[in-house]
Formats: structure tokens, sequence, C-alpha cells
């Protein structure tokens, strides 16, 4: 039915009519410092007969007949630190949070989760599932998370209404499968406890689903190349890939989980072709990969956003899918919780994965307290909601907004499809949704105000991009 309906949307595209074009609408929402518009919808724009548009003039041209990716989703991680603040929240204050999320009226409408296998940072404390020394996995016990994850996991699945995409990622196993008998500092798995590790993957998802979670997929290593004062392990490219061709993809399988989406790599985009190239040149290892997963961490150096790595990726590799399954501002200060730079980076991220074949975006924690946490190790962070759990209220960043451009409107099963702009300082990318529907994404992080064409198959339409906005032009 899809394809029916693609197929016929270029085909009334193609026709380019002037009767065509009175038919089709465009609706504005925006999001502009200084102004009052947050995910506004804030006007409507009229096709009429176009030109050979001039170099001296911006535009932002459409071709819908031009297609890339299927979209899977677009979400944010449930972390403990996540449902230990929300459970401080008053029941309204949830309520609100949860719709905001996850509703599709008011709210941006998250289709896509994240969460962690045993602690993380992002946790009030360390923590296993299983006692010391239990490779048998005898003791395993998910009782931790019953106090405040699992709950959250599962409002936030009823709010999506009744479906959510969760995929789970492991910070470190437990201290004694490693061989700095740690769960931070690094250090590697024993090759000796590779077997049991792996059937620690399929007990988890087994747990969970049986408490009424569905897990959609997993992640072999969160970070696998960083030693962290948290909870860390390393792999080598070779030791990930052998790692899944020998035992966590057969493990899968054998336990009839073989359509699971196993994400490998979830560590930054500076190392993401060595990685992939690694784990999908070995033909024994990539027929357990669902895709790869990247960070945008690479640039604490200060330096840009490796996009280019993303691209290379995707091309290389064009059968297998792209998730971004972790960003976050960092170095937290309450002060700064209005800055708009924390949404730029947002768009500026996401139109750019989007842009270079990415599938599917993940933000970090949906929801941090008033003091970036809380996190055991005081790595503080930034999110789009904070609560300040000394007033029980919740403080939207604009990061909220600029995610809410993509996810409210770019929905699960969309395609990304061709769209051009003449001027740098017009960033965009467009989808075409599965009920025929054209979302254009463009992003002003300039001081001025840019007027610009929006042209499509003959036809355009007069509109302007504010001083640091972004917009979301729905064409029907």
């Amino acid at each position: 039915m899809f394809t029916t309906k693609l197929l016929l949307l270029a085909g009334a595209v193609l026709a380019g009519s002037s009767t065509m074009a009175q038919q089709r609408s465009i609706t504005v929402y925006t999001t502009a410092a200084n102004t009052q518009l947050r995910l506004s919808e804030n006007g409507k724009l009229n096709f009429s007969p176009g030109r050979q548009p001039l170099e001296t003039e911006p535009f932002v041209l459409v071709d819908p007949s031009v297609t890339f990716q299927s979209i899977v989703g677009i979400g944010g991680a449930l972390t403990d630190a996540s449902a230990e603040t929300f459970a401080k929240l008053p029941k309204d204050k949830q309520q609100e949070l949860l719709a905001a999320y996850y509703g599709m009226g008011t709210g941006i409408g998250y289709t896509l989760a994240r969460t962690n296998i045993q602690s993380c940072d992002f946790s009030s404390g360390t923590y296993s599932y299983v006692q010391e020394g239990d490779s048998a996995l005898k003791t395993f016990s998910v009782a931790h998370d019953e106090q405040y994850k699992i709950p959250l996991i599962k409002q936030a699945i009823a709010a999506a209404g009744g479906k959510l995409k969760l995929f789970v990622s492991p910070w470190s196993p437990p201290a004694f499968m490693k061989d700095n008998n740690s769960v931070i500092d690094g250090g590697h798995l024993r090759p000796e406890f590779a077997a049991a590790w792996a059937r620690f993957y399929v007990k988890f998802i087994k747990t969970y689903e049986a408490k009424g979670i569905p897990i959609w997929g997993l992640s072999v290593q969160n970070e696998p190349m960083a030693k962290q004062k948290w909870e860390s392990c390393i792999y080598t490219a070779a030791e990930e890939r052998d790692f899944i061709k020998n035992h966590l993809g057969p493990t899968l399988a054998k336990a009839g989980m073989g359509e699971k989406k196993l994400i490998a790599w979830d560590h930054n985009r500076d190392l993401v072709f060595q990685r992939a190239s690694t784990i999908l040149g070995d033909p024994a290892a990539a027929k357990y990969v669902w895709g790869i997963g990247f960070h945008w961490y690479e640039t604490w150096t200060g330096g840009p956003m490796q996009f280019n790595n993303v691209q290379l990726t995707h091309a290389a590799f064009p059968s297998k899918n792209l998730i971004f399954t972790e960003g976050c501002k960092e170095k937290f200060s309450f002060d700064s919780l209005h800055a708009w730079s924390l949404g730029e980076r947002y768009g500026y991220s996401m139109i750019n994965d989007f842009n270079d074949g990415t599938a599917a975006w993940t933000d970090w924690n949906i929801l941090l307290d008033e003091n970036g946490g809380p996190n055991h190790v005081g790595n503080f962070c930034f999110a789009p909601v904070h609560a300040d759990t000394r007033t029980g209220e919740l403080i939207y960043t604009n990061a909220f907004y600029y995610i809410g451009h993509f996810s409210k409107f770019v929905r699960p099963g969309a395609r990304r499809i061709a769209v051009s702009s003449n001027r740098a300082q017009l960033q965009t990318t467009a989808f075409v949704n599965k009920d025929g529907s054209i979302a254009v994404l463009v992003m002003n992080s300039t001081d001025e105000s840019i007027p610009y064409r929006l042209l499509l198959k003959g036809q355009s339409a007069m509109t302007e991009s504010m001083p640091h906005s972004i917009v979301t032009l729905i064409i029907k």
C-alpha cells in the first residue's frame, strides 16, 4: 500500500499543474529564538507556478521522486536516572511528561527507546543482576529495576499507544567476567566467560519480556573503546567481531531471538567505519548484525562532527542500518538550561545524520533532575527536559522542540527524499510519510532572517527563515 501511495504522490508531483498546486496545502511549524514559538503552527503557504531559480535568490528544492532510506523511529533513553527522577514528580507532572514525549496530539510522538542492562553512569549506584562468581546465572534477577525503571518503561509503552521499539545496551559485564575484576575502568571480557556473557543477554531479554516489556533490539557494548571511570568494557574491532560470530549471534539464534536487531559499535563517529569494515567485512559476523550504532562525542576535542564517516559507512554497507544510539550536551549547568545552542546542536546532528543514511535516532536521558543527574560518578549532563525536584516543575529546553520537529512529523516507515538548498545557512532534510504527506525541515542557526523559495516540481512558495530557528513544512 505504501508503494502505491508513493507512486500516486510522485505522479501528482510530476504533473506539476497549477490545479494540483492549488490542491496541495503547506502548513508551517516553527521554533525560534527570542519568540514564543515552540513547535508552533504559525502559518500556511500556497504554491504558485514557479520558474527557473536564480543563483542570487535562496531556495530549498524538494524532489519526492528520489527516495533513500526508510525511517525506523526517533526517541530517547529510559535510564535509571530518568526513572528515579520521574518517580519524584507529582502524578500530574508524570502524566504531562509522558504525554509530551509519547503523545501525538500535543506531544512529539517518540517511537524508539533505549535502556541500560545493569548499571551505567546514569544510575544512582553500581549494581549487577547476578551474584559474584555466578557464571551459570542461577541468581539472575532484575529486582533492582522493578522499583523505578520497569514502571517507567511500561508507562512509556502505554503512552506511546502500546508499542515502543526498545533496544538494550550493557555498559559492563559483571566484574568477575572481566580481566580487571571491576565494572569500571575499561577492562576486557575474559574469553572463558564469553559464552556465559552471551547467555546473559538472552536471560535479560526473556526476563523483561516475561514482565510485559518487548525488546526490539540490543547493542553489543556501549562505547567499546572507552576506558571510563564508570561502567565500561573494551572490545577491539576484532574482539567484538569474534564475540558476535562465535557467541552472541549463535546464542541469540539458538534462543529463538534471531529477529532481535543486533547493533554493533555503539560508539563515536570517529571510528565507525573502522569498526563497520572489520565486523561487516566478515560474513560470519555480518549475518547476525542488523546495523551499526554511533554517538556524537567525537566532538570532545572541539572539532566538527564527523558526518563523513557515517556517509562512508552507509555507502560501503547499504544493506545494513545506521542508528544514532546516544548523544547529549555534557558539563551540566542549571543556568544554561535555556541556552539556544542546546537545540541547534540536535538539529545540526539530526539533519546531517539523516542525510548521510541514518535510519533511527535516539537521544540520551529523556529526563534528568536539577543537577543533571542522578549520576553516581558526577558525570552530569543535559536532557531535553529537566525536573526541578525541589518544586516538582518540569523545565523544557529548546532541545525538546528541535527533536520534536523530527519525531512528531517524520513517522516510522517514512522515506527520506531528495532536498537541496543553495545556501549553507539553510540546512535542510526532507521525508515522505506513509500517508503521502511530505515533511521538509529547514534550520537557520545564523543571526539573520533569510527569505527563500520552497520549490517542488515546477511550483514555488515564498517563505522566510527566522534567525536561530527550525521549521517543519508539512505538504499535503
